[in-house]
């Protein structure tokens, strides 16, 4: 293999951790596609509108990862085509800092070339500066990285599959980005790392936002919320229940034994799809301030920001015109949509999704903002975080077989170890495409060894952690989608909804009673106790049975118990989930 020793393995110029100010000032002159804010910050509109994990590798001759690998010659090959692009380019900024803080803190040094200055930039913003773990006699002895990444946005790979790879050598902890411009392959690519290097260490990395909660009792405990992109982990971890709510983090913790938890980012990177004021306060007001980066927010002409953009108008595209073409749109195409020969009603279905070619018509749902943890109010003490008490999943459900409750308990751990292990939800995409339902150990898409060990180490450290909730919440739909809840067909679970749900568990105030088809306990809307919670939710969301009973789809409803059941037994056998934590979950 190619050997890069070091945090400056490149012999070239390093721009040495520059400030927010300079790398805004980089971005403008190197990064394509940037646009400045009406409130000075930066927005990039990339060519991927998400992760590519389709052209991710690990180096390896062996089919021992959870991802697609790569022999190592070929590897070799990229890797050093990438070393001759930075010698070419004969510039590189330099980003060092942790993931994380105190004993759990891990050192990583990022190198950009010029073009993803924009990237440093929103990168600086999540990793811890070294001020923040090291003394006084570390800070003047030269940096010593656990992980290293190095970034070209604009080195494309004509002989690879999208003209990009990532590739992944964990022998070195270091990750080569070759051709994305999108940050999340930056932020997950020193993440991916970080999750086989916790696992070793006897811990376990979760997709999960985190929150300190003070119970109405007075103690102080922290929640977990793991889930996929587009479930609102973000925004159920700064919504408000109990006394007191604190964010500690949006995306990513380490879970360790006795349910001590470990950070690791300094910021927060949140979907910005419909943000609001009214619905989301906290994120909003962080996205729209100068420190923020964004990335595919959409802007109208005067720099203000439309967080509820959908189809593009005419004039639209036509200012937009550059742009879209140099982040991958048809030429020809984008004229005569401008010229009018082709409308938004060609090319667009009725639920939203553009034909092929034409995804530039509709502005990407997957827009995203980099906000640092200094501009949310509230934010918890990084360094006292409580133990972990209650953890959770989300399920955005959506389709004509949503029926997941809107919140449940978990009866057992090994139960609660199935369904982390599950991962369900619905699928959500840049572009509106590729709907339907979808699974993911542990919403763990990062974790790069076998999926299966995740639920092993779960179950061990569960033992570690007694009195701990464990729980599930639908976000999304019961009985439909969005189209049918405008028809009076199905009910969307809503922000409120499962403020008040969360409050409710927290406060321990809820009645439950055991589901009869999977055994995990729901609400019980028939309670007294559960007074309260019924005027703040419909009974219908809690106990989705009596949604489909009462609108005389009781078979649908049965079909979709069995279904479920043989799906998931599949599902967790296939990864060779342990057997008390199959039968747990799907008798």
């Amino acid at each position: 293999m190619v050997t890069l020793a070091g945090p400056r393995p490149f012999d070239v110029e390093y721009i040495e951790n520059p400030s927010q100010s300079e790398l805004r000032e980089l971005a403008v002159k190197h990064t394509p596609c940037v646009q400045r804010t009406k409130v000075g910050s930066i927005n990039k509109v990339s060519r991927n509108k998400a992760r590519m994990a389709k052209y991710t590798y690990i180096i390896d001759t062996e089919e021992r990862w959870s991802h697609q690998i790569i022999d190592p010659a070929k590897a070799k090959e990229l890797i050093e085509r990438q070393a001759k692009y930075i010698s070419d380019r004969g510039k590189l900024i330099a980003i060092d800092g942790y993931l994380g803080l105190g004993e759990h803190a891990f050192g990583a040094t990022w190198l950009y070339t010029p073009e993803g200055a924009n990237i440093a930039g929103m990168q600086q913003i999540l990793a811890f500066p070294r001020s923040d773990v090291e003394n006084p006699g570390q800070l003047a002895e030269p940096f010593k990285p656990i992980f290293r990444l190095f970034f070209t946005p604009n080195l494309m790979l004509e002989d690879m599959p999208g003209g990009q790879a990532i590739i992944v050598d964990m022998e070195s902890w270091t990750t080569h980005v070759m051709g994305p411009d999108y940050f999340g392959e930056s932020k997950k690519g020193v993440l991916r790392m970080l999750n086989h290097y916790v696992y070793e260490k006897g811990g376990l990395v979760l997709h999960a936002g985190a929150k300190a909660v003070t119970r109405s009792k007075g103690d102080r405990v922290t929640m977990t919320i793991m889930g996929l992109s587009g479930t609102g982990k973000t925004t159920t971890t700064f919504s408000k229940q109990g006394d007191l709510t604190e964010p500690i983090q949006d995306d990513m913790v380490a879970l360790w034994p006795q349910g001590a938890l470990s950070i690791t980012e300094n910021g927060c990177f949140a979907k910005i799809d419909g943000l609001a004021l009214e619905t989301e306060p906290v994120i909003y007001r962080a996205t729209v301030s100068p420190e923020a980066w964004l990335e595919n927010a959409f802007l109208e002409e005067d720099g203000s920001f439309d967080f509820s953009k959908g189809i593009l108008t005419t004039d639209d595209v036509s200012r937009l015109r550059d742009i879209l073409i140099n982040t991958g749109a048809d030429a020809e195409n984008v004229d005569k949509y401008i010229g009018g020969e082709v409308t938004a009603n060609d090319v667009v279905d009725e639920r939203g999704v553009t034909a092929e070619g034409w995804d530039f018509v509709k502005w990407t749902q997957n827009g995203r903002s980099i906000v640092p943890m200094s501009a949310i109010p509230g934010a918890a003490d990084l360094r006292a975080i409580p133990q972990v008490k209650s953890m959770g999943i989300l399920n955005r459900d959506e389709g004509a077989d949503a029926a997941m409750p809107g919140i449940l308990r978990f009866s057992s751990p090994a139960q609660a170890a199935g369904y982390f292990m599950l991962g369900e939800t619905s699928k959500t995409s840049a572009t509106g495409k590729e709907r339907g339902k979808t699974r993911s150990p542990f919403t763990q898409p990062f974790f790069p060894a076998k999926h299966g060990l995740q639920a092993e180490r779960f179950a061990e450290l569960a033992k570690t952690m007694p009195g701990v909730t464990m729980w599930l919440m639908n976000t999304g739909y019961i009985g439909g989608d969005a189209n049918d809840v405008k028809q009076d067909k199905a009910l969307k679970v809503k922000i409120r909804h499962s403020s008040a749900m969360l409050e409710a568990l927290l406060s321990d105030s809820i009645k439950w009673k055991r589901d009869p088809d999977f055994g995990y306990e729901i609400v019980d809307c028939d309670a007294s106790e559960n007074a309260a919670l019924l005027e703040k939710v419909p009974a219908e969301v809690l106990e989705p049975r009596r949604f489909y009973e009462e609108n005389g789809r009781a078979d649908e409803y049965r079909a979709w118990v069995d279904q479920m059941k043989v799906g998931r037994r599949e599902f967790l056998t296939k990864f060779k989930v342990a057997q008390p934590i199959i039968q747990a979950t799907c008798s």
